[in-house]
């Protein structure tokens, strides 16, 4: 039996024929949407004898195994002079400056189709014309062969021939894969509590296509418990890659380990992990383009031996992307993107798959059949509406207007023409409105137009840098113009002679349904995805989506949870609180010799309570998260909680920050935590925005912008405590709102014994008993 393999027509011709420099290039998504309303323009004006947007698959045989191709002509003639294959391209440049050879893997696309189709259709004779289209003019150029059948054939055959060596290798790989996992078993003696649970709902949702949505408590084993059940849908035929998406480090460490110790149980599996191209860059100082940069000279006549390099391992994290890299003499950035195309699971920031700027363009463009593992998925929201949401400013313009206008006079006058359109809007007044700001698009697409010109001609003033920030966030903003619909709003800010224009995505569960719609299935899960209903409507679930909630599988004798309901955090009634919350930390630190960590809504707040702590407790070893924390900065306030200490540490740290959640101290690394405040995001334009979309959509406004955000920050902190079954801590909540049942509502199942308290004095007898019960 034949041997299974698919390949897109495009990555077929890619993977053989490109060679040469890396070109960076400035087509980015509003200009490709531009593009794709230049095909559709020029295919309706095509007549009744043309058929657009032509889905075509063939198969190969060769050596033993079947490769299918596949892709989508622009369009295909069919009239009494034969059938003519077009392929259409855009493009901003000049056309006098593209000839009948100026890119050669645009006629092997063409050619490609042309032999599918007269294969098909047993055609002697077919055409193809390849037609560049001017953006902006809508100018076209055209140019036409006829070929034989015979002359597509033996173009074809040599490529998926010199394809099928590579292909051969995929196949063996993927059977060695495919074997490994069938024989792959769940690398423990017994589940986790809830732990069998996930993993039966996440094989059932991958293999039903749907969308799952878990709160899994710290201990389940929520990385193992997806990642292992998606393995095993390879075998029902899941397409690769997976992908496991996180917003941090820590979280991709923990699937890398996940993975490892499946790698250890006899698991087979190719994966990569991307980092951010700012921190694996060899030449930060250089443009990425030929001529600045070595690693991008070339580049692709090196990338076959740097594939066949590192194909040797299975596992391409960022040190062995880096040495390969490094030692076949290209750019690790774009090398690890390219190895995506290879990977069966791709472990990376959330940003590859759902930023309109920079996601993957080679799988969701158009889709398919992939799955998607989001890990603590409740800071997607956040980053949702960032990722959907653009800014501009007039400063911006008017600056670089004054560096430009007497080196490139055309383009000084473009950005003037901007920034007099920005003045108009303050003139106006507008704060909010429901309406996209449509004056400013057509001034701000002539400057990239100017901006394109410029970048041609290669030159290097000291201000190329500040056009090209700012032709990008140009790009961005018309990107996300294209997507304006019901679930954004416009607000503009006035600061002094600024004027700042957002397109903010108030609700980005639209535009996250679009991207999962590219793949197969998505699970979203999280330690603190409560309420679930919340969750799973902001984030492009739908009325069917799958949903699991699951019980903390610790002993809830192992936790002290005391609930302080006398304190008021608000903002007007701080100053009064300052001295009952110290004497709260005191309590508890006094309770027993370890470290503790308090949070704070704020860095006053913090300041303020810092600076009464060590009046009245000067004694007392107190560490502060600051502002700007380093990597180092941080590691060495983490190194600070030891075990078994000697005295107490209590560390000062912010609610939702950088120590709120993906930290681990378990055992006698940490005692206890004390959470000041419900957590509430500062009142600000965008929570009011936020506020009265969703007040007037569902009735919530309150709870959408302002509780449930906020209580996801106190539930992460409370979560740094117990961290394993042996861990046991103290948490003690301070703030009267914590009471109130709309907020109890919010709790953990677990969380059923709670000390409420009139005051500070019962603490010591609550910890006493507590401590002495261990």
């Amino acid at each position: 039996m034949d041997k299974e393999l698919r390949v897109s027509v495009r990555t077929l011709v890619e993977f053989v024929l490109r060679q040469g420099d890396l070109q960076m290039g400035f087509m980015s998504g509003s200009r490709m949407a531009e593009g794709i309303y230049a095909h559709q323009y020029l295919q309706k004006e095509r007549g009744a004898d043309y058929q657009p947007e032509v889905t075509l698959r063939t198969t190969a045989y060769q050596d033993g195994f079947s490769l299918e191709i596949h892709g989508r002509a622009d369009g295909i003639f069919r009239n009494e002079s034969g059938v003519v294959i077009e392929e259409i391209k855009s493009t901003s440049l000049d056309l006098d400056l593209i000839d009948e050879s100026y890119n050669n893997l645009h006629w092997a696309q063409a050619q490609c189709y042309a032999y599918i189709v007269a294969n098909q259709e047993d055609l002697a004779q077919v055409q193809v014309q390849l037609t560049y289209i001017q953006l902006e003019t809508h100018e076209l150029k055209e140019f036409r062969k006829s070929l034989s059948r015979e002359e597509l054939e033996f173009f074809f055959k040599d490529l998926v021939e010199r394809y099928c060596t590579w292909a051969h290798r995929l196949s063996a790989w993927t059977e060695q894969r495919n074997e490994s996992i069938s024989r792959l078993e769940f690398p423990y003696p017994a589940y986790r509590k809830g732990q069998r649970e996930l993993v039966v709902a996440v094989y059932k949702t991958i293999k039903e296509k749907h969308k799952l949505y878990v709160q899994a408590p710290t201990g389940i084993g929520k990385t193992l418990g997806t990642i292992f059940p998606a393995l095993k849908c390879l075998l029902e035929g899941l397409e690769t890659p997976i992908f496991y998406l996180t917003a941090k480090t820590i979280t991709r460490t923990v699937a890398e380990g996940s993975l490892l110790m499946l790698q250890q149980q006899g698991l087979s599996l190719k994966r990569v992990t991307l980092t951010a191209k700012d921190k694996v860059c060899f030449c930060p100082e250089c443009e990425c383009t030929p001529e600045d940069c070595s690693y991008a000279k070339g580049y692709y006549d090196r990338l076959g031996p740097a594939l066949e390099d590192i194909f040797e391992r299975d596992h391409w994290n960022r040190e062995q992307i880096e040495n390969c890299a490094r030692n076949h003499g290209v750019c690790p950035f774009e090398f690890s993107l390219e190895l995506t195309n290879w990977a069966d699971l791709v472990i990376c920031d959330y940003n590859y798959v759902f930023d309109p700027r920079v996601f993957l363009k080679r799988f969701f463009l158009e889709g398919g059949d992939y799955a998607f593992l989001i890990d603590e998925a409740h800071n997607l929201v956040e980053r949702a509406r960032e990722m959907f949401s653009a800014e501009l400013n007039k400063e911006e313009f008017l600056h670089l207007k004054n560096l430009v206008e007497d080196q490139e006079p055309v383009l000084g006058k473009r950005l003037q023409t901007v920034n007099k359109n920005f003045l108009k809007l303050k003139k106006q007044g507008l704060e909010v409105e429901k309406d996209a700001p449509t004056a400013l698009y057509s001034s701000l697409e002539r400057v990239v137009n100017e901006a394109e010109k410029f970048f041609k001609k290669e030159e290097t003033p000291p201000w190329k840098e500040k056009l090209t920030e700012l032709y990008f966030n140009i790009q961005a903003f018309l990107r996300t113009a294209e997507s304006y619909d019901e679930h954004y709003l416009t607000y503009y800010q006035y600061p002094e002679q600024d004027v700042r224009v957002k397109l903010f995505c108030v609700d980005p569960s639209q535009q996250l349904a679009q991207v999962l719609n590219k793949g197969r299935a998505a699970v979203f899960f999280s330690a603190t995805l409560s309420p679930l209903e919340y969750f799973i409507q902001v984030l492009g679930g739908e009325k069917e989506s799958y949903k699991l909630q699951l019980p903390s599988p610790f002993p809830h004798e192992n936790l002290c949870l005391m609930l302080q309901k006398q304190i008021s955090t608000k903002y007007n009634q701080r100053s009064l609180s300052l001295d009952p919350i110290v004497d709260g930390i005191t309590q508890l630190v006094q309770g027993k010799t370890g470290n503790y960590l308090v949070y704070f809504p704020s860095y006053e707040y913090l300041e303020q309570v810092r600076e009464r702590l060590l009046q009245a407790h000067p004694e007392f070893k107190v560490l502060t998260q600051t502002m700007g924390m380093t990597e180092a900065d941080r590691e060495e306030f983490l190194e600070a909680f030891q075990e078994e200490p000697r005295e107490s540490l209590v560390g000062l740290a912010l609610l939702g920050g950088i120590f709120g959640e993906g930290i681990d101290l378990t055992g006698e690394r940490l005692s206890g935590a004390v959470i000041i405040g419900v957590g509430l995001p500062q009142i600000g334009t965008e929570r009011d925005i936020i506020r009265a979309h969703f007040q007037e959509r569902y009735g919530q406004g309150f709870e959408f912008a302002y509780m449930y955000p906020g209580m996801n920050k106190v539930l992460q902190a409370c979560g740094r405590v117990i961290r394993t079954e042996q861990d046991r801590g103290a948490i003690l909540l301070i703030d009267e709102r914590f009471a109130r049942l709309s907020y109890r509502r919010l709790f953990p199942k677990e969380w059923h014994a709670i000390h409420t308290l009139q005051d500070n004095s019962r603490i010591p007898s609550l910890l006493k008993a507590f401590w002495e019960s261990s």
